[in-house]
């Protein structure tokens, strides 16, 4: 997408922040340890002393593991309704209003930059910069991406019937990755990037799945005719599988995690 276009859309989020927090998929576990094991033995049982910034956090959808393993996290968040519902939902949690491209934080104050479902909305000539002035020399910078496992059929009917507004498939982000290449961080200022991939399956019903679709920043920035002729044509689709029609399902997964470590 454009300049203009990337900035329409990543400041769409607010007007469903409530919906965000109540829907959008969590992550693994193994996913977070994965990220953030340059800067941790393999021996530790929780993040006790790690300093974590999760940057563009949101509603807290990462913050609320990484406070839950032990860590010492900060938030930073640019939009309002999003930090407000941040708060409301975890008051303990030291929130700060910023972005990527200007961290409100003092140079070499994390050991570890972690972005859930945010990197992609960063100006990356001006944040990493800016990540790199906040982190520790061996610090990590790592991101986080769910995705709908497309590799399942039905899931891949999905993806065709909401015409690329859901969340973003496997295949595409793989794609991408292959495209962009693994090095994709500033090499004067990180390592060369490391990737991996995390089940990480949803449970779901129809109306949760529509709602969770519903946040998306292609529909929120659509006209309303047109999005809801497509989450209607998304109803229709799950009340047609025997997978979805019935109640509750797994929706599956992936997570997605690059990491690069400071200079």
């Amino acid at each position: 997408m454009d300049e203009d276009e990337r900035l329409r859309r990543g400041a769409s989020f607010g007007a469903v922040a409530h919906a965000y927090a109540e829907h959008r998929p969590d992550y693994p576990e193994a996913a977070v340890r994965w990220c953030l094991a340059p800067v941790r033995t393999p021996s530790a049982a929780d993040l006790t002393g790690t300093r974590v910034l999760d940057l563009g956090a949101g509603t807290g959808k990462l913050t609320v593991l990484l406070a839950l393993l032990g860590a010492d996290v900060i938030a930073v968040e640019p939009d309002p309704e999003m930090l407000a519902e941040f708060r409301r939902l975890l008051p303990r949690v030291r929130a700060l209003p910023g972005s990527a491209e200007t961290i409100p934080l003092p140079g070499g104050s994390v050991d570890a930059v972690l972005c859930g479902q945010s990197m992609h909305w960063f100006n990356m000539d001006l944040a990493l910069p800016e990540i790199a002035r906040v982190l520790v020399p061996g610090g990590v910078l790592a991101g986080l991406w769910n995705s709908d496992d497309d590799r399942v059929e039905w899931v891949a009917g999905l993806q065709a019937v909401a015409k690329g507004a859901a969340s973003p498939s496997l295949s595409r982000r793989r794609a991408e990755a292959a495209y962009y290449g693994v090095d994709e961080f500033a090499p004067e200022l990180f390592t060369p990037a490391e990737r991996a991939e995390f089940p990480n399956g949803q449970l779901r019903t129809a109306d949760s799945l529509l709602a969770t679709i519903a946040t998306h920043s292609r529909l929120l920035v659509m006209a309303p005719a047109e999005r809801d002729e497509l989450l209607a044509g998304v109803r229709g689709y799950l009340a047609g599988l025997h997978e979805t029609s019935n109640g509750e399902f797994t929706l599956p997964m992936v997570t997605s995690a690059l990491r690069a470590v400071r200079r």
